[in-house]
């Protein structure tokens, strides 16, 4: 089942563990915050549970989110920055400017990797674990990149964000090709 028709109870089990560890509680914490026990709450985020309304409504108060942010799957996430745009901090003694391109979220894990293609074929690669972000910045050449059924053409300078844990591609469309793409798991 891919992320796009997950089952409801997986939707929940997701959006229960992703909003607990958002803000940094136990089980045991949201637990006692929803009235519920620890093993019930266990439970509906392993997926095995059936909660029922009353439950979710508990939970959703207890996490501090909408009802509908723990049984609605959430729409991809993208964020392209085009080259020369973005918030930019200039140094005061150097020619030297920092752009902010994506802060690293709490409780988040970063890979980098140095991205070298060639025009010819395309990288498919299938969704990763629930919750990566693919962040990809073009440093020479162009590709298309993203989600499989919207890649965006990407130069030098543009940076793009999109859910890996959908089908996405890279393809090359220039010789000597090279990005850096860093993989974030929550």
């Amino acid at each position: 089942m891919t992320e796009n028709t997950k089952a409801p109870l997986e939707i929940i089990a997701h959006s229960l563990r992703r909003e607990r560890q958002r803000v940094d509680l136990s089980l045991s914490e949201v637990a006692k915050r929803a009235g519920i026990s620890k093993s019930t709450l266990s439970q509906l985020e392993s997926g095995s549970g059936n909660p029922s309304v009353e439950t979710l409504w508990a939970l959703s108060v207890a996490l501090d989110v909408p009802f509908a942010q723990l049984v609605e799957q959430p729409a991809p996430r993208i964020q392209l920055i085009r080259a020369g745009e973005g918030p930019t901090v200039a140094a005061a003694g150097a020619d030297y400017h920092a752009t902010m391109l994506a802060a690293c979220p709490p409780h988040a894990r970063r890979d980098i990797y140095a991205i070298t293609a060639s025009p010819g074929s395309v990288r498919r690669s299938q969704p990763h674990m629930a919750g990566v972000v693919e962040h990809v910045i073009m440093a020479s050449g162009s590709a298309r990149v993203g989600l499989e059924d919207d890649p965006v053409t990407l130069s030098p300078g543009d940076y793009l964000a999109y859910p890996g844990d959908l089908p996405h591609v890279f393809e090359a469309l220039e010789d000597n090709t090279f990005a850096t793409m860093i993989s974030e798991h929550t």
